[in-house]
């Protein structure tokens, strides 16, 4: 097998690959890739239906990962909708995602929080819920519960696989007058070091005892 060959095959094996993923970022880089390197390939060894397959995989790749990492924090393309918290359907996404969430912490004594971590807390506990869509998906399920004297802990704060590359909890946080209609003045969360950076990016800081904090600004 010479070089032109190992290059083929690479191309090849990267989009079959990409076909297994369930993220779609992750999806659409390794699809890219692949496809890149198969018109490279079919270029190189003339043949030529293949390399303008190859090619319109690739641009379609392009199109889609920057429409996805432009829309990555723009309200416009993610909404934020408030749901009771023994909402059936909110039940049924959960019921649906239990097998996830298992991964994290088995028994769900705890629930998945951020992009595939953990924060304390069982979701029957909660006090308010929020479901986070994109179009007709729903791609994140936000839960709190009140702890009292103007404080809201953070037990829920889960992805969907598809988009756990994403973070659409944090449009659930930029809307702070949600929580200040409620009367909480501020959020807490115990993450896991796998989520520390994820909650620093939508505003929460370490405090001396460990937990996370975040103000809800005043309306």
């Amino acid at each position: 097998m010479n070089w032109l060959e190992v290059i083929g095959w690479t191309g090849s094996v990267l989009v079959v690959v990409s076909l297994m993923q369930a993220r779609v970022l992750r999806f659409r880089v390794m699809n890219l890739a692949g496809a890149a390197i198969a018109t490279a390939y079919n270029i190189a060894i003339d043949v030529w239906p293949f390399a303008a397959m190859n090619a319109a995989i690739t641009i379609i790749d392009v199109y889609w990962l920057v429409r996805l990492l432009r829309e990555r924090h723009d309200e416009a393309a993610y909404e934020v909708v408030e749901v009771a918290p023994d909402d059936a359907y909110l039940g049924r996404v959960l019921a649906v995602h239990a097998s996830d969430m298992a991964k994290f912490e088995p028994g769900r004594g705890a629930v998945a929080a951020g992009p595939g971590g953990v924060a304390g807390g069982a979701p029957d506990e909660a006090s308010a819920a929020f479901l986070v869509v994109r179009g007709d998906e729903t791609v994140g399920v936000v839960q709190v519960r009140d702890e009292g004297a103007g404080t809201a802990r953070v037990l829920m704060d889960y992805v969907t696989p598809r988009f756990r590359d994403f973070t659409p909890g944090e449009f659930v946080y930029r809307r702070s007058g949600v929580f200040r209609e409620r009367g909480f003045e501020r959020l807490v969360v115990d993450p896991v070091p796998a989520n520390r950076d994820y909650f620093r990016s939508v505003g929460f800081a370490p405090t001396t005892d460990g937990t996370w904090v975040r103000e809800v600004a005043a309306a």
